[in-house]
């Protein structure tokens, strides 16, 4: 008789486990079919007035609206992307915190800093590369230097004397006029900032002779008679700005140089809800009006799979490690 009450109680408990679990399961599939039912916030690893904080403000606009739920943008500055990207990396696998991120934080700095304390591959979920962005050298308006030869003979003359400026130690600003410097020969002194905008601001104004930067970061400063575009670092001439040359045209062969716009999250986020994300981003990025004001800013939608992000991450990480070495770039 114990034996047998026993036996029903081992199968009443066994019962209650198994309803307990079903609903669990239950309330975890309800909870992630409705994703999102919250406010998302995304973590931009760099300063408000980047090329990458306007692609990203206006693609978490869209959606945000496509989606029914506000995506708050959160700048966490510093040490050249890392401190953002660091906290995105720790965050909660959740959908919920997410990341816009440029090539720099997942290609550049990883290759400059040994001491970064993310992998950029193993320490986050890749969700899309959302747009190119494309670069310029720009110099105050009333500049001595007309052209990119312009510059090039007065940093021969005089070396390590032209400045130029960039968002931060290990920005893209910074390996473009490495790099520039390192195929053409002369010394440019760096003068790294806080970022990217701030590195336009100070160019326009006359505190640096030269800036490399995305064009979306130095558009206004163009416009507004500010900046001057003396070149663009493409295979062809920007179709915003049909009068300035690609550096090719004056003289510096095979020199292309352009920066992305990307979304990530921390490791671990559910496929299901990366698969959301990946959906939403890419229909916001096929709005006419994002892709009008993207190409006005000089952003070139790409929008890939998770899978195609990783795979141009990894090539494009391996390829700046040995640009960063054949040039002796340093993170100074």
């Amino acid at each position: 008789m114990k034996q047998f009450q026993l036996h029903q109680l081992v199968k009443q408990v066994a019962t209650v486990v198994a309803c307990v679990s079903t609903l669990s399961l239950s309330a975890q599939a309800q909870a992630q079919a409705a994703y999102p039912n919250k406010p998302i916030r995304m973590i931009i690893p760099l300063a408000a007035g980047s090329a990458v904080d306007v692609a990203a403000r206006l693609l978490a606009q869209k959606m945000s609206v496509n989606m029914g739920q506000p995506i708050v943008i959160e700048n966490i500055t510093g040490a050249a992307g890392i401190i953002g990207s660091e906290r995105l990396a720790k965050a909660a696998p959740d959908g919920y915190t997410i990341g816009g991120f440029n090539d720099s934080v997942l290609t550049m700095v990883p290759n400059l800093n040994p001491n970064t304390p993310y992998n950029p591959i193993n320490d986050f979920t890749y969700i899309t590369q959302a747009a190119i962005i494309d670069f310029t050298a720009a110099v105050p308006m009333d500049s001595p230097f007309k052209t990119i030869a312009d510059l090039v003979a007065a940093a021969k003359a005089k070396p390590d004397t032209i400045t130029y400026s960039s968002g931060g130690n290990g920005s893209p600003q910074h390996i473009a006029g490495a790099m520039f410097a390192a195929q053409m020969g002369i010394d440019l002194r760096h003068v790294p900032y806080k970022g990217a905008s701030q590195a336009a601001q100070d160019a326009a104004s006359g505190m640096v002779n030269v800036t490399f930067q995305g064009i979306a970061t130095v558009s206004a400063l163009i416009k507004g008679n500010k900046l001057r575009m003396i070149g663009v670092p493409a295979k062809t001439r920007h179709p915003e700005y049909p009068n300035v040359p690609t550096f090719e045209e004056v003289g510096v062969k095979g020199f292309e140089f352009s920066t992305w716009f990307a979304l990530t999250a921390p490791p671990g986020v559910p496929k299901d809800i990366v698969n959301t994300l990946n959906r939403e981003a890419l229909k916001a990025l096929a709005d006419p009006e994002i892709k009008a004001r993207y190409a006005g800013l000089g952003l070139k939608i790409t929008g890939t799979t998770p899978e195609e992000f990783v795979a141009l991450t990894k090539d494009q990480l391996s390829r700046y490690g040995k640009v960063i070495r054949d040039a002796k770039i340093k993170s100074d």
